[in-house]
């Protein structure tokens, strides 16, 4: 069984807009033991659209289109493949009324256009849009390559097709043999080490296999089984895994493909009932920024402090300014002092502190990139930690952000053994 996938919007051909879609239904395939194929990229042309999904029902026996579902004229996709196929394009009542309500409720005037968006494929079984309004469709053709039809917006698509394609796929396509992955996320290890301490295990892969991945300033590994049963599925993941933890262990943080190092730390928090507030200078910010992306993190985060200059060191911290003249604020003991002071402004648990030169400019006689963390815990002396990053001002800044919370995360860590 083989698929395809094929993402439409010419904002995506001209790179104005990065083409996520594909790869997270390449993986969802992939989980039914659907091997894809081929990815596939058009603009918002019904002329080569046509000729695209023509070749590729030709040679696929699933071709899934994510993009041109919405009411504009350049949303061609569902009356290009309604045409190919020689079907029709009927309503579907929920998704008219869902779109009936949403302007009553907003005031705004409903035209004509936004009707195209309750259409879907004759004959094929109308998938819901759970955050917006195109509906989808899966056609499961007479002859030739079946047919998905997925809305463009990610955060419409993968809804849809988590919940609403998937469980038909999944009943439509019964397999004897499924692929089953497990995504380990790793932080501090760089992909060529990561690579180098596994070596032997890559080169010799059968079942399961090993993928590496490089990441935004993280590594991750895919591991994939196929076998017959989730039981052998999750046998083999666990006797793979426990290997890889022999060696690589203290940089694995997490699991999945939507997580993140912050989310990890900030539901670690939660679980433990511990708070954390942050004081920031280099960073300005970007640490408590990224924390409160987390949902729930309110319940351990009532606040921080960014004190860019060395007065608001001073005056919002309380560091004395004598620490601040003799050791400098790319120091140490300042890193140290905006960790503790921050903890007992906020009485929380634990206070992360970030200080330092982001660049592109030396600051004190220390190069761009010399970063101290400071990590303050209730209870105990705060503690420092001297980093010697390199890459450009965001690169620093998001380096130094990760490298706290992996702090965070470890201490934690080891609090519970």
């Amino acid at each position: 069984m083989q698929a395809e996938v094929i993402a439409v919007g010419t904002e995506i051909l001209l790179g104005q807009v990065a083409d996520i879609n594909s790869a997270y239904i390449a993986r969802r395939l992939a989980d039914a033991g659907i091997e894809v194929y081929y990815h596939s990229l058009v603009g918002d042309n019904a002329t080569r659209l046509a000729a695209l999904v023509n070749q590729a029902r030709s040679r696929s026996d699933l071709v899934v289109i994510s993009g041109g579902l919405g009411p504009t004229k350049d949303d061609l996709t569902k009356q290009t493949v309604a045409h190919l196929l020689g079907v029709k394009l009927v309503e579907d009542s929920a998704a008219m009324a869902k779109i009936t309500a949403f302007f009553a409720t907003t005031g705004r005037q409903m035209t004509p256009n936004n009707r195209l968006q309750a259409l879907y494929l004759a004959g094929s079984h109308p998938l819901k849009n759970e955050t917006g309004m195109a509906v989808g469709s899966f056609y499961r053709a007479p002859s030739g390559a079946d047919v998905v039809l997925l809305p463009g917006p990610p955060s419409e698509m993968r809804p849809m097709m988590a919940h609403q394609a998937m469980p038909l796929i999944r009943a439509a396509y019964q397999r004897d043999e499924y692929l089953t992955s497990r995504v380990l996320r790793f932080f501090g290890i760089g992909e060529s080490q990561l690579v180098t301490q596994l070596s032997d295990l890559i080169d010799h892969q059968t079942n399961p296999t090993i993928a590496p991945y490089a990441k935004r300033y993280e590594v991750t590994l895919r591991l994939t089984a196929k076998t017959t049963t989730a039981a052998a599925a999750t046998q083999l993941l666990n006797q793979l895994e426990a290997t890889i933890r022999e060696r690589v262990g203290a940089y694995l943080y997490g699991y999945g493909d939507e997580n993140s190092l912050a989310s990890v730390v900030v539901h670690e928090l939660i679980d433990r009932q511990l708070t954390i507030t942050g004081a920031e200078s280099l960073t300005a910010g970007e640490f408590q920024s990224t924390i409160g992306s987390v949902p729930g993190v309110s319940a351990v985060f009532p606040g921080g402090f960014v004190t860019y200059a060395n007065r608001a060191k001073h005056t919002l911290l309380g560091i004395p300014q004598e620490i601040i003249d003799h050791d400098g604020v790319v120091s140490e003991a300042t890193a140290q002092q905006m960790a503790e002071r921050s903890r007992q402004l906020l009485d929380t648990d634990l206070a992360l502190s970030f200080t330092g030169v982001a660049g592109p400019d030396s600051l004190e006689g220390h190069p761009a990139g010399t970063v101290w963390l400071g990590l303050a815990q209730r209870g105990q002396a705060p503690q420092a930690k001297l980093l010697h990053l390199t890459g450009n001002r965001a690169d620093i800044r998001m380096r130094s952000v990760m490298a706290g919370l992996d702090w965070v995360r470890r201490t934690l860590d080891a609090g519970q053994k």
